[in-house]
């Protein structure tokens, strides 16, 4: 028992390094796609091919997907479907503006947010250890940015400005993804959580850049195709339908440390396909996002055991 009990928990911490690791190839592979379409669209192919998957599933094993009242379609369709419009337009200004490593260092400002957040939302206290491990954060995040480059994105042009802004913009987008998640998981299943703010993200991004005069581009090749294939399969589906597993094996926060793997993945991609380098100090800020981050969740996961209610949320889809 004690042997089969082991297995499970090795299998849970896999999936989650699993899951890490593919959330890291967001910002490759879209890189890959600024010289075939706009930045601006790849958000709203990403998010809609892996809704359509996400419904495709669900009418052939899971009819229940479709089925949510009012509330849900409000909070979680119109608030987290913006969440998911803000996340993914602004990810892509991140990416092309500071470079991948910058990106998901920037992007893991989110537990900052939201332990600041949770204390003004929430009155959950931000005691010395949470400030003290969000200025360790903040500042592996300035390393980050300013010793990295965005070689491969230039297609993209996006200032240093604008990505800065945008990574800041995803980060709080995934923060606010995270608050909501916490009342509506448990009401409606993650799952029917992720497909119904997907819809709304659809529908969002596609409103946002038709107003902003950017409405998006078809695929113009099978190669852009591809990209978006992969961005879709890997990001959305598999990563968060991986996390999902392993907090079904192992408590969540030992998975989120696991996943934190994630902008390391996405620096060596950057590094061996774009040449997207880090100095010395860049590298030195990663290392402190990511301990940083994985050390809020491992004194989280010290604290009582979370109640079956409290289930987690994934990235934003």
């Amino acid at each position: 028992m004690t042997e089969s009990k082991s297995t499970h928990r090795v299998v849970g911490y896999l999936m989650a390094l699993a899951a890490g690791a593919t959330w890291g190839t967001t910002g490759p592979l879209s890189t890959g796609l600024y010289d075939l379409m706009p930045a601006t669209s790849i958000g709203f192919w990403r998010v809609l091919i892996g809704t359509v998957a996400l419904a495709i599933w669900g009418i052939l094993f899971r009819r229940d997907l479709f089925r949510a009242d009012r509330r849900a379609w409000l909070l979680v369709g119109l608030g987290g479907g913006a969440m998911v419009a803000l996340f993914e337009i602004a990810y892509q200004f991140a990416i092309g503006g500071v470079g991948v490593a910058g990106a998901a260092a920037l992007l893991y400002t989110a537990p900052v947010i939201v332990a600041v957040l949770a204390r003004v939302i929430l009155k959950e206290a931000l005691t010395p250890t949470r400030v003290a491990l969000a200025v360790i954060v903040m500042v592996g995040v300035a390393l980050t940015v300013t010793g990295g480059s965005n070689a491969g994105a230039e297609a993209a042009r996006m200032g240093v400005s604008a990505g800065i802004a945008g990574g800041l913009l995803s980060a709080l987008s995934y923060a606010l993804t995270s608050l909501m998640g916490r009342y509506a998981a448990p009401r409606y299943g993650v799952v029917k959580v992720l497909f119904i703010e997907a819809i709304g993200g659809v529908v969002l991004i596609w409103i946002a850049l038709a107003i902003w005069d950017r409405s998006p581009h078809l695929p113009p090749s099978p190669a852009a195709w591809r990209g978006l294939l992969g961005l879709a399969a890997g990001s959305v589906i598999a990563a968060n339908l991986l996390f999902f597993g392993a907090m079904k094996r192992i408590e969540a926060a030992p998975a989120s440390v696991a996943a934190t793997i994630e902008p390391v993945v996405g620096a060596l991609l950057a590094l061996l396909l774009f040449s997207q380098r880090l100095t010395a100090l860049g590298w030195v800020g990663l290392l402190m996002v990511v301990g940083g981050v994985a050390a809020g969740y491992m004194l989280e996961g010290l604290k009582k055991e979370p109640t079956a209610d409290a289930e987690p949320m994934g990235r934003p889809a």
